[in-house]
Protein backbone atom coordinates (compact mmCIF):
# COMPACT_ATOMS: atom_id res chain seq x y z
CA UNK A 1 0.00 0.00 0.00
CA UNK A 2 0.88 3.67 -0.63
CA UNK A 3 0.21 6.32 1.29
CA UNK A 4 1.05 9.92 0.32
CA UNK A 5 1.60 12.18 3.94
CA UNK A 6 1.28 16.18 4.22
CA UNK A 7 4.33 17.43 6.59
CA UNK A 8 2.86 20.09 9.14
CA UNK A 9 5.72 22.52 7.29
CA UNK A 10 3.79 21.91 4.04
CA UNK A 11 6.16 19.72 2.89
CA UNK A 12 4.29 16.05 1.64
CA UNK A 13 6.04 12.23 1.25
CA UNK A 14 4.78 9.37 -0.53
CA UNK A 15 6.17 5.90 1.14
CA UNK A 16 5.43 2.63 0.24
CA UNK A 17 4.21 0.21 3.12
CA UNK A 18 6.30 -2.96 1.69
CA UNK A 19 6.39 -4.39 5.23
CA UNK A 20 3.27 -5.60 7.84
CA UNK A 21 3.98 -2.57 9.86
CA UNK A 22 4.50 1.07 9.72
CA UNK A 23 4.64 3.58 12.85
CA UNK A 24 4.32 7.03 12.29
CA UNK A 25 5.68 9.58 15.16
CA UNK A 26 7.85 12.00 16.04
CA UNK A 27 10.85 9.44 17.80
CA UNK A 28 13.86 7.98 15.63
CA UNK A 29 12.49 4.82 15.53
CA UNK A 30 9.67 5.40 14.21
CA UNK A 31 9.18 4.46 10.35
CA UNK A 32 8.46 7.51 9.45
CA UNK A 33 9.63 10.69 11.63
CA UNK A 34 7.25 13.89 12.07
CA UNK A 35 9.09 16.23 13.85
CA UNK A 36 5.98 17.91 15.03
CA UNK A 37 5.48 19.31 18.97
CA UNK A 38 1.26 17.47 18.58
CA UNK A 39 2.68 14.09 17.24
CA UNK A 40 3.44 11.77 20.31
CA UNK A 41 6.72 9.76 19.93
CA UNK A 42 5.01 6.36 18.72
CA UNK A 43 1.51 8.17 17.58
CA UNK A 44 0.03 5.46 14.93
CA UNK A 45 0.68 2.41 13.29
CA UNK A 46 -0.52 1.52 10.11
CA UNK A 47 -0.42 -2.72 9.76
CA UNK A 48 -1.77 -5.29 7.44
CA UNK A 49 -4.21 -8.07 8.99
CA UNK A 50 -4.53 -10.62 6.25
CA UNK A 51 -5.65 -8.58 3.35
CA UNK A 52 -7.07 -5.89 4.79
CA UNK A 53 -4.77 -2.73 5.81
CA UNK A 54 -6.29 -1.21 9.24
CA UNK A 55 -4.72 2.07 11.47
CA UNK A 56 -4.12 1.65 15.49
CA UNK A 57 -3.98 5.01 17.31
CA UNK A 58 -0.63 3.55 19.89
CA UNK A 59 -1.89 5.80 23.06
CA UNK A 60 -0.83 9.07 21.21
CA UNK A 61 -1.51 12.19 23.52
CA UNK A 62 -3.67 14.29 20.58
CA UNK A 63 -5.42 11.33 19.21
CA UNK A 64 -5.95 9.80 15.72
CA UNK A 65 -8.52 10.25 13.29
CA UNK A 66 -9.90 8.24 10.31
CA UNK A 67 -11.87 10.62 8.02
CA UNK A 68 -12.58 13.06 10.77
CA UNK A 69 -13.85 10.01 13.80
CA UNK A 70 -11.17 9.17 16.71
CA UNK A 71 -9.11 5.68 16.29
CA UNK A 72 -10.20 4.40 19.76
CA UNK A 73 -9.64 0.23 18.33
CA UNK A 74 -8.13 -0.48 15.06
CA UNK A 75 -9.72 0.37 12.50
CA UNK A 76 -10.01 -0.76 8.35
CA UNK A 77 -8.57 1.98 5.62
CA UNK A 78 -9.03 1.84 1.97
CA UNK A 79 -7.80 4.05 -0.65
CA UNK A 80 -9.07 7.77 -0.28
CA UNK A 81 -9.60 7.41 2.96
CA UNK A 82 -7.31 10.33 5.26
CA UNK A 83 -5.72 9.90 8.56
CA UNK A 84 -5.17 13.38 10.87
CA UNK A 85 -1.90 11.91 13.02
CA UNK A 86 -0.94 15.15 14.81
CA UNK A 87 0.05 17.88 12.63
CA UNK A 88 0.73 15.60 9.32
CA UNK A 89 -2.19 14.47 7.14
CA UNK A 90 -2.15 10.66 5.76
CA UNK A 91 -3.61 9.90 2.41
CA UNK A 92 -4.40 6.35 2.10
CA UNK A 93 -3.12 6.31 -2.08
CA UNK A 94 -3.80 2.61 -2.65
CA UNK A 95 -1.47 -0.18 -4.07
CA UNK A 96 2.50 0.94 -3.61
CA UNK A 97 2.26 -0.27 -7.41
CA UNK A 98 0.26 -0.61 -10.48
CA UNK A 99 -1.86 -3.88 -10.13
CA UNK A 100 -0.29 -5.99 -13.04
CA UNK A 101 -1.74 -5.52 -16.69
CA UNK A 102 -3.62 -7.77 -18.44
CA UNK A 103 -1.41 -9.63 -21.02
CA UNK A 104 -4.48 -9.94 -23.36
CA UNK A 105 -8.40 -8.20 -24.37
CA UNK A 106 -10.85 -8.62 -21.54
CA UNK A 107 -14.89 -8.59 -21.53
CA UNK A 108 -16.33 -6.36 -18.62
CA UNK A 109 -19.80 -6.66 -19.57
CA UNK A 110 -21.06 -8.31 -22.89
CA UNK A 111 -19.78 -5.01 -24.86
CA UNK A 112 -16.46 -3.57 -23.24
CA UNK A 113 -12.84 -4.37 -23.82
CA UNK A 114 -10.32 -3.89 -21.41
CA UNK A 115 -6.66 -3.33 -22.51
CA UNK A 116 -3.48 -2.56 -20.70
CA UNK A 117 -2.52 0.64 -21.71
CA UNK A 118 1.18 0.14 -20.83
CA UNK A 119 0.68 -3.14 -23.02
CA UNK A 120 -0.70 -1.09 -25.99
CA UNK A 121 1.94 1.66 -25.87
CA UNK A 122 4.66 -1.60 -25.81
CA UNK A 123 3.36 -3.37 -28.72
CA UNK A 124 3.73 -0.13 -30.84
CA UNK A 125 7.48 0.73 -30.13
CA UNK A 126 8.48 -3.29 -30.06
CA UNK A 127 10.22 -2.99 -33.14
CA UNK A 128 9.01 -5.30 -36.35
CA UNK A 129 5.12 -5.28 -37.28
CA UNK A 130 2.66 -7.87 -35.92
CA UNK A 131 1.99 -10.23 -38.99
CA UNK A 132 -1.95 -9.00 -38.57
CA UNK A 133 -1.06 -5.71 -39.96
CA UNK A 134 1.12 -6.32 -42.73
CA UNK A 135 -1.77 -5.91 -45.14
CA UNK A 136 -1.08 -2.71 -47.12
CA UNK A 137 -4.36 -1.84 -45.76
CA UNK A 138 -3.54 -2.00 -42.72
CA UNK A 139 -0.12 -0.95 -43.18
CA UNK A 140 -1.69 2.41 -44.48
CA UNK A 141 -4.12 2.85 -41.29
CA UNK A 142 -0.75 1.82 -38.79
CA UNK A 143 1.45 4.51 -40.86
CA UNK A 144 -1.64 7.19 -40.74
CA UNK A 145 -1.81 6.60 -36.70
CA UNK A 146 1.89 6.98 -36.30
CA UNK A 147 1.41 10.36 -38.96
CA UNK A 148 -1.37 11.39 -36.05
CA UNK A 149 1.23 10.53 -33.22
CA UNK A 150 3.74 12.39 -34.87
CA UNK A 151 1.56 15.49 -35.34
CA UNK A 152 0.26 15.73 -31.91
CA UNK A 153 4.05 15.76 -30.15
CA UNK A 154 4.54 19.03 -32.75
CA UNK A 155 1.20 20.17 -31.23
CA UNK A 156 2.04 19.87 -28.32
CA UNK A 157 5.72 20.30 -28.03
CA UNK A 158 5.46 24.19 -27.69
CA UNK A 159 5.54 25.51 -23.96
CA UNK A 160 2.05 26.43 -22.61
CA UNK A 161 -0.04 26.89 -19.61
CA UNK A 162 -2.27 23.59 -18.34
CA UNK A 163 -5.64 25.21 -19.62
CA UNK A 164 -4.63 25.66 -23.30
CA UNK A 165 -2.31 22.65 -23.01
CA UNK A 166 -5.71 20.78 -22.36
CA UNK A 167 -7.51 22.55 -25.35
CA UNK A 168 -5.02 21.40 -27.75
CA UNK A 169 -5.31 17.50 -26.66
CA UNK A 170 -9.10 17.73 -27.14
CA UNK A 171 -8.85 19.09 -30.12
CA UNK A 172 -6.63 16.47 -31.52
CA UNK A 173 -9.13 14.43 -30.05
CA UNK A 174 -11.75 15.75 -31.66
CA UNK A 175 -10.00 16.01 -35.31
CA UNK A 176 -8.97 12.26 -35.50
CA UNK A 177 -11.51 10.33 -33.47
CA UNK A 178 -14.90 12.59 -34.05
CA UNK A 179 -16.77 12.32 -30.95
CA UNK A 180 -19.68 14.26 -30.08
CA UNK A 181 -18.29 14.33 -26.13
CA UNK A 182 -15.11 14.62 -24.71
CA UNK A 183 -13.84 15.72 -21.31
CA UNK A 184 -9.92 15.23 -19.34
CA UNK A 185 -9.93 14.46 -15.87
CA UNK A 186 -7.14 14.95 -13.40
CA UNK A 187 -6.34 13.76 -10.38
CA UNK A 188 -5.90 16.15 -7.40
CA UNK A 189 -5.16 15.18 -3.71
CA UNK A 190 -7.70 11.45 -3.84
CA UNK A 191 -10.34 12.78 -6.30
CA UNK A 192 -10.65 13.34 -10.24
CA UNK A 193 -12.13 16.75 -11.08
CA UNK A 194 -13.12 17.83 -14.47
CA UNK A 195 -10.14 19.90 -16.23
CA UNK A 196 -11.48 20.27 -19.39
CA UNK A 197 -14.54 19.50 -21.35
CA UNK A 198 -16.01 19.90 -24.72
CA UNK A 199 -19.15 18.93 -27.04
CA UNK A 200 -19.85 19.27 -30.55
CA UNK A 201 -23.75 19.20 -29.47
CA UNK A 202 -25.56 21.53 -26.83
CA UNK A 203 -24.34 18.53 -23.78
CA UNK A 204 -21.25 19.02 -21.88
CA UNK A 205 -18.36 16.63 -21.32
CA UNK A 206 -18.90 16.25 -17.30
CA UNK A 207 -21.33 13.67 -18.58
CA UNK A 208 -18.89 11.08 -19.14
CA UNK A 209 -17.46 11.05 -15.58
CA UNK A 210 -17.84 7.58 -14.28
CA UNK A 211 -16.67 6.24 -11.03
CA UNK A 212 -16.36 2.67 -12.82
CA UNK A 213 -14.30 4.38 -15.29
CA UNK A 214 -11.80 5.76 -12.56
CA UNK A 215 -10.93 2.33 -11.37
CA UNK A 216 -10.51 0.72 -14.37
CA UNK A 217 -8.86 3.06 -16.46
CA UNK A 218 -7.15 6.35 -14.20
CA UNK A 219 -6.50 3.77 -11.43
CA UNK A 220 -5.67 0.52 -13.24
CA UNK A 221 -3.81 2.29 -16.05
CA UNK A 222 -5.95 0.17 -18.51
CA UNK A 223 -7.85 1.71 -21.86
CA UNK A 224 -11.60 1.36 -22.17
CA UNK A 225 -13.61 0.63 -25.06
CA UNK A 226 -17.62 0.59 -24.57
CA UNK A 227 -19.29 -0.33 -27.00
CA UNK A 228 -22.67 -0.05 -25.78
CA UNK A 229 -23.67 1.83 -22.50
CA UNK A 230 -27.19 0.82 -22.50
CA UNK A 231 -26.27 -3.52 -22.86
CA UNK A 232 -23.40 -2.84 -20.05
CA UNK A 233 -25.03 -3.10 -16.31
CA UNK A 234 -22.10 -0.96 -15.19
CA UNK A 235 -22.93 2.26 -16.99
CA UNK A 236 -26.90 1.65 -17.97
CA UNK A 237 -27.12 3.27 -14.11
CA UNK A 238 -25.18 5.88 -14.58
CA UNK A 239 -27.42 8.91 -14.81
CA UNK A 240 -24.96 11.52 -16.54
CA UNK A 241 -24.31 9.07 -19.05
CA UNK A 242 -27.66 8.22 -19.84
CA UNK A 243 -28.95 11.18 -19.61
CA UNK A 244 -26.72 12.57 -21.97
CA UNK A 245 -27.60 10.16 -24.87
CA UNK A 246 -24.25 8.59 -24.98
CA UNK A 247 -24.07 4.89 -25.39
CA UNK A 248 -20.38 4.53 -27.09
CA UNK A 249 -16.87 5.48 -25.15
CA UNK A 250 -13.42 5.01 -25.56
CA UNK A 251 -11.44 6.23 -22.33
CA UNK A 252 -7.54 5.65 -21.92
CA UNK A 253 -5.36 6.56 -18.95
CA UNK A 254 -2.78 9.33 -18.24
CA UNK A 255 -0.34 8.84 -16.63
CA UNK A 256 3.63 9.56 -15.77
CA UNK A 257 4.46 6.41 -15.30
CA UNK A 258 4.75 6.15 -11.60
CA UNK A 259 1.38 7.88 -10.57
CA UNK A 260 -2.40 8.37 -12.04
CA UNK A 261 -2.38 11.70 -13.68
CA UNK A 262 -6.15 11.21 -14.63
CA UNK A 263 -7.66 9.91 -18.01
CA UNK A 264 -9.26 11.39 -20.88
CA UNK A 265 -12.73 9.94 -22.29
CA UNK A 266 -14.74 10.02 -25.45
CA UNK A 267 -18.45 9.56 -25.53
CA UNK A 268 -20.63 9.09 -29.19
CA UNK A 269 -24.39 8.26 -29.59
CA UNK A 270 -24.72 5.16 -30.61
CA UNK A 271 -26.25 5.77 -34.35
CA UNK A 272 -23.52 8.29 -34.81
CA UNK A 273 -20.49 6.52 -34.01
CA UNK A 274 -19.42 3.51 -32.41
CA UNK A 275 -15.42 3.30 -31.61
CA UNK A 276 -13.45 0.87 -32.38
CA UNK A 277 -9.92 -1.00 -30.95
CA UNK A 278 -8.45 0.58 -33.51
CA UNK A 279 -9.80 4.10 -31.89
CA UNK A 280 -8.96 2.86 -28.27
CA UNK A 281 -5.43 2.13 -29.58
CA UNK A 282 -4.98 5.87 -31.06
CA UNK A 283 -6.49 7.06 -28.25
CA UNK A 284 -4.02 5.78 -25.51
CA UNK A 285 -1.05 7.09 -28.02
CA UNK A 286 -2.31 10.20 -27.91
CA UNK A 287 -2.98 9.99 -24.18
CA UNK A 288 0.29 9.05 -23.69
CA UNK A 289 2.00 11.74 -25.46
CA UNK A 290 -0.81 14.22 -23.30
CA UNK A 291 0.52 12.43 -20.17
CA UNK A 292 3.75 13.69 -20.58
CA UNK A 293 3.18 17.22 -21.67
CA UNK A 294 0.47 17.70 -18.69
CA UNK A 295 3.57 16.05 -16.17
CA UNK A 296 5.96 18.45 -17.47
CA UNK A 297 3.35 21.56 -17.28
CA UNK A 298 2.95 20.92 -13.78
CA UNK A 299 6.25 20.58 -12.61
CA UNK A 300 7.23 23.74 -14.61
CA UNK A 301 4.73 24.99 -12.67
CA UNK A 302 5.29 23.56 -9.39
CA UNK A 303 8.28 25.29 -9.83
CA UNK A 304 7.08 28.92 -10.78
CA UNK A 305 5.15 28.30 -7.99
CA UNK A 306 7.69 27.77 -5.70
CA UNK A 307 9.83 30.21 -6.88
CA UNK A 308 6.73 32.70 -6.30
CA UNK A 309 6.36 31.33 -2.51
CA UNK A 310 10.13 32.11 -2.22
CA UNK A 311 10.29 35.31 -3.15
CA UNK A 312 6.72 36.10 -1.03
CA UNK A 313 9.23 34.45 1.72
CA UNK A 314 12.27 36.90 1.02
CA UNK A 315 9.69 39.52 1.36
CA UNK A 316 7.78 38.27 4.76
CA UNK A 317 11.62 38.04 6.19
CA UNK A 318 12.38 41.89 5.14
CA UNK A 319 9.17 42.79 6.73
CA UNK A 320 9.76 40.84 9.84
CA UNK A 321 13.39 42.19 9.88
CA UNK A 322 12.30 45.20 10.12
CA UNK A 323 10.25 45.06 12.76
CA UNK A 324 12.76 43.33 15.14
CA UNK A 325 15.35 46.10 16.35
CA UNK A 326 18.57 47.11 14.38
CA UNK A 327 20.31 47.55 17.46
CA UNK A 328 19.11 47.89 20.79
CA UNK A 329 19.05 50.75 23.18
CA UNK A 330 21.67 51.22 25.76
CA UNK A 331 20.59 51.10 29.18
CA UNK A 332 22.89 52.86 31.69
CA UNK A 333 24.58 50.28 33.99
CA UNK A 334 23.59 47.40 32.18
CA UNK A 335 24.55 44.76 28.74
CA UNK A 336 21.47 44.00 26.43
CA UNK A 337 21.52 40.83 23.58
CA UNK A 338 19.09 40.05 21.50
CA UNK A 339 18.83 37.25 18.42
CA UNK A 340 16.25 35.68 16.75
CA UNK A 341 16.66 32.27 14.46
CA UNK A 342 13.82 31.29 12.21
CA UNK A 343 13.46 27.59 11.43
CA UNK A 344 12.01 28.56 7.95
CA UNK A 345 12.42 31.38 5.76
CA UNK A 346 10.09 33.57 8.28
CA UNK A 347 9.92 33.66 11.66
CA UNK A 348 6.61 33.31 14.26
CA UNK A 349 9.23 34.56 17.16
CA UNK A 350 9.59 38.05 17.63
CA UNK A 351 11.81 40.07 20.85
CA UNK A 352 11.73 43.83 21.65
CA UNK A 353 14.13 45.82 24.09
CA UNK A 354 12.02 49.17 24.45
CA UNK A 355 13.11 52.41 26.89
CA UNK A 356 9.86 53.88 28.13
CA UNK A 357 8.79 56.76 30.50
CA UNK A 358 11.94 58.79 29.49
CA UNK A 359 14.43 55.92 29.94
CA UNK A 360 13.04 55.41 33.51
CA UNK A 361 11.75 51.73 32.72
CA UNK A 362 12.92 49.66 30.18
CA UNK A 363 10.57 46.78 28.63
CA UNK A 364 11.89 43.37 27.25
CA UNK A 365 10.05 40.63 25.51
CA UNK A 366 10.06 37.77 23.70
CA UNK A 367 6.91 36.36 21.55
CA UNK A 368 6.34 32.95 20.45
CA UNK A 369 3.50 32.29 18.23
CA UNK A 370 1.42 29.53 17.18
CA UNK A 371 2.22 27.44 13.92
CA UNK A 372 5.38 28.51 11.42
CA UNK A 373 5.94 30.31 7.99
CA UNK A 374 3.90 33.16 6.60
CA UNK A 375 1.19 32.79 8.43
CA UNK A 376 2.88 32.47 11.79
CA UNK A 377 4.97 35.85 10.58
CA UNK A 378 1.73 37.21 9.77
CA UNK A 379 0.48 37.03 13.60
CA UNK A 380 3.50 37.97 15.07
CA UNK A 381 3.14 41.69 13.38
CA UNK A 382 -0.15 41.82 14.67
CA UNK A 383 0.31 40.77 18.62
CA UNK A 384 3.89 43.23 17.74
CA UNK A 385 1.75 45.91 16.71
CA UNK A 386 -0.98 45.68 19.39
CA UNK A 387 1.88 45.57 22.54
CA UNK A 388 3.23 48.95 21.38
CA UNK A 389 1.03 51.34 22.21
CA UNK A 390 0.11 50.11 25.72
CA UNK A 391 4.21 49.23 26.34
CA UNK A 392 4.73 53.08 25.77
CA UNK A 393 1.74 54.37 27.87
CA UNK A 394 3.51 52.79 30.91
CA UNK A 395 0.93 50.33 31.67
CA UNK A 396 2.13 47.01 33.88
CA UNK A 397 3.63 44.19 32.26
CA UNK A 398 -0.02 42.11 32.98
CA UNK A 399 -2.47 45.09 32.28
CA UNK A 400 -1.06 44.95 28.87
CA UNK A 401 -1.16 41.19 28.68
CA UNK A 402 -4.74 41.29 29.62
CA UNK A 403 -5.53 43.91 26.63
CA UNK A 404 -3.61 42.18 24.38
CA UNK A 405 -5.03 38.49 24.87
CA UNK A 406 -8.34 40.10 24.55
CA UNK A 407 -7.77 42.29 21.25
CA UNK A 408 -6.19 38.71 20.44
CA UNK A 409 -9.14 36.58 20.69
CA UNK A 410 -11.22 38.50 19.05
CA UNK A 411 -9.44 39.29 15.75
CA UNK A 412 -8.31 35.96 15.06
CA UNK A 413 -9.39 32.18 14.88
CA UNK A 414 -9.32 29.51 18.48
CA UNK A 415 -6.20 27.72 16.74
CA UNK A 416 -3.90 30.95 16.56
CA UNK A 417 -2.26 32.36 19.91
CA UNK A 418 0.89 33.50 21.06
CA UNK A 419 3.23 32.79 24.00
CA UNK A 420 5.15 36.03 25.24
CA UNK A 421 7.10 37.11 28.16
CA UNK A 422 6.94 40.68 29.46
CA UNK A 423 9.69 42.00 31.91
CA UNK A 424 9.63 45.52 32.99
CA UNK A 425 12.71 46.98 34.64
CA UNK A 426 13.79 50.08 36.66
CA UNK A 427 17.12 50.18 35.74
CA UNK A 428 18.31 52.56 38.73
CA UNK A 429 16.55 50.37 41.14
CA UNK A 430 17.25 46.50 39.22
CA UNK A 431 13.51 46.04 40.28
CA UNK A 432 11.42 43.84 37.18
CA UNK A 433 7.70 43.45 37.11
CA UNK A 434 7.16 40.52 34.49
CA UNK A 435 4.06 38.31 33.24
CA UNK A 436 4.21 35.45 31.89
CA UNK A 437 2.23 34.50 28.88
CA UNK A 438 1.65 30.71 28.59
CA UNK A 439 5.47 31.06 27.85
CA UNK A 440 8.67 29.08 29.45
CA UNK A 441 9.64 30.72 32.53
CA UNK A 442 12.31 33.34 32.15
CA UNK A 443 15.81 32.58 34.22
CA UNK A 444 17.77 34.57 36.72
CA UNK A 445 21.17 34.12 36.94
CA UNK A 446 22.64 35.24 40.51
CA UNK A 447 26.44 36.57 40.37
CA UNK A 448 26.66 33.89 43.24
CA UNK A 449 25.69 30.84 41.03
CA UNK A 450 22.44 30.64 42.21
CA UNK A 451 19.14 30.51 39.66
CA UNK A 452 15.50 31.44 39.87
CA UNK A 453 12.59 30.91 37.39
CA UNK A 454 10.33 33.10 36.67
CA UNK A 455 7.07 31.58 35.74
CA UNK A 456 4.20 33.90 37.54
CA UNK A 457 1.60 35.20 34.80
CA UNK A 458 -1.07 33.49 32.85
CA UNK A 459 -2.43 31.34 30.07
CA UNK A 460 -1.32 32.42 26.24
CA UNK A 461 -2.29 34.99 24.57
CA UNK A 462 -5.59 35.16 22.66
CA UNK A 463 -7.01 31.49 23.51
CA UNK A 464 -9.23 32.32 26.56
CA UNK A 465 -11.85 35.65 26.11
CA UNK A 466 -11.34 37.05 29.11
CA UNK A 467 -8.15 35.80 30.71
CA UNK A 468 -6.76 37.13 33.43
CA UNK A 469 -3.00 37.79 34.23
CA UNK A 470 -1.46 38.43 37.60
CA UNK A 471 2.41 40.06 37.41
CA UNK A 472 5.46 38.96 39.58
CA UNK A 473 8.56 40.64 40.84
CA UNK A 474 12.23 39.98 40.72
CA UNK A 475 15.56 42.38 40.89
CA UNK A 476 18.92 42.13 39.49
CA UNK A 477 21.61 42.99 41.45
CA UNK A 478 25.29 43.86 40.28
CA UNK A 479 26.44 40.97 37.83
CA UNK A 480 23.14 38.90 37.68
CA UNK A 481 21.91 37.56 34.67
CA UNK A 482 17.94 37.53 32.83
CA UNK A 483 17.60 35.55 30.05
CA UNK A 484 14.04 35.41 28.23
CA UNK A 485 13.59 32.54 25.28
CA UNK A 486 11.86 30.72 22.85
CA UNK A 487 11.01 27.16 23.16
CA UNK A 488 12.79 26.53 20.05
CA UNK A 489 15.81 26.69 22.17
CA UNK A 490 14.31 24.11 24.91
CA UNK A 491 12.44 21.90 22.84
CA UNK A 492 15.51 21.44 20.40
CA UNK A 493 16.28 17.26 20.34
CA UNK A 494 18.93 15.06 19.61
CA UNK A 495 19.20 11.97 17.20
CA UNK A 496 17.90 10.03 20.37
CA UNK A 497 14.37 12.28 20.42
CA UNK A 498 15.76 13.97 23.77
CA UNK A 499 15.30 17.73 24.75
CA UNK A 500 17.62 20.03 24.92
CA UNK A 501 15.95 21.14 28.21
CA UNK A 502 16.22 24.28 30.03
CA UNK A 503 18.50 22.88 32.67
CA UNK A 504 21.03 22.11 30.11
CA UNK A 505 20.40 26.25 28.96
CA UNK A 506 20.83 27.31 32.52
CA UNK A 507 24.02 25.33 33.27
CA UNK A 508 25.50 26.64 29.79
CA UNK A 509 24.71 30.22 30.78
CA UNK A 510 25.92 29.09 33.95
CA UNK A 511 29.09 28.53 32.50
CA UNK A 512 29.64 31.75 30.65
CA UNK A 513 27.85 34.29 32.41
CA UNK A 514 31.03 36.12 32.92
CA UNK A 515 31.38 36.72 29.71
CA UNK A 516 30.43 39.47 27.24
CA UNK A 517 27.03 38.68 25.84
CA UNK A 518 27.29 38.37 22.18
CA UNK A 519 29.82 35.60 22.85
CA UNK A 520 27.64 33.92 25.90
CA UNK A 521 24.54 33.20 23.19
CA UNK A 522 27.63 32.16 20.91
CA UNK A 523 28.45 30.22 23.33
CA UNK A 524 24.84 28.34 23.79
CA UNK A 525 24.54 28.22 20.28
CA UNK A 526 27.44 25.94 19.54
CA UNK A 527 26.50 23.92 22.65
CA UNK A 528 22.34 23.61 20.91
CA UNK A 529 24.01 22.13 17.52
CA UNK A 530 26.43 20.11 19.23
CA UNK A 531 23.39 18.66 21.02
CA UNK A 532 21.51 18.62 18.32
CA UNK A 533 23.81 16.79 16.07
CA UNK A 534 22.48 17.56 13.09
CA UNK A 535 18.96 17.19 13.47
CA UNK A 536 16.91 19.93 11.73
CA UNK A 537 16.02 22.77 14.63
CA UNK A 538 12.10 22.40 13.66
CA UNK A 539 11.12 25.67 15.52
CA UNK A 540 12.36 29.02 15.74
CA UNK A 541 15.20 30.43 18.37
CA UNK A 542 15.28 33.32 19.73
CA UNK A 543 16.83 34.56 23.41
CA UNK A 544 16.91 37.89 24.85
CA UNK A 545 19.59 38.32 27.68
CA UNK A 546 20.30 41.33 30.53
CA UNK A 547 23.21 41.85 32.82
CA UNK A 548 23.29 44.19 35.55
CA UNK A 549 26.91 45.69 35.09
CA UNK A 550 28.68 45.64 38.34
CA UNK A 551 29.94 49.10 38.45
Amino acid sequence: MRIRVAMPDGTSVERDLESGSFVIGRSSKADLIVLDRSMSREHARLFREGTQWKVDDLGSRNGTFLNGQPVTTPMPVSPGDTLSVGGATVTIAGGAAPAAAPSSAQTWGEHTVLRSAAELLQLEESGPLPAEIREEAQLRRYAERLRIVNEVHQALARSVALEELLELILDRAFDHLKPEEGAIFLKRGAEYYCARSRSSRSGRGEALFSRHLVEEVAEKGLAALVVDTQIDERFNQAMSIMGAGLRSLVAAPLSDGTRPLGMIVLGSLYAVRQFSEEDMELLVSLASVAALRISNVALAEEAAERRRLEQEVALARRIQEALLPDALPEVPGYEVFGSNFPSQGVSGDYYQVRPRLDGAEVGLQVIDVSGKGIGASLLTASVEALCVAPLEDGLPADEIYSRVSRLLFARTPPEKYATGFLAVLTPASGAVRFCNAGHLPGLVLRSDGSQEWLGKGGPPLGLIPGAEYSAGEASLGPGDLLVIYSDGITEAIDPDDEMYGRERLAVVCGEHREKPLDQLAAELDRDLHAFAKGVPFHDDRTVVILRRLRS
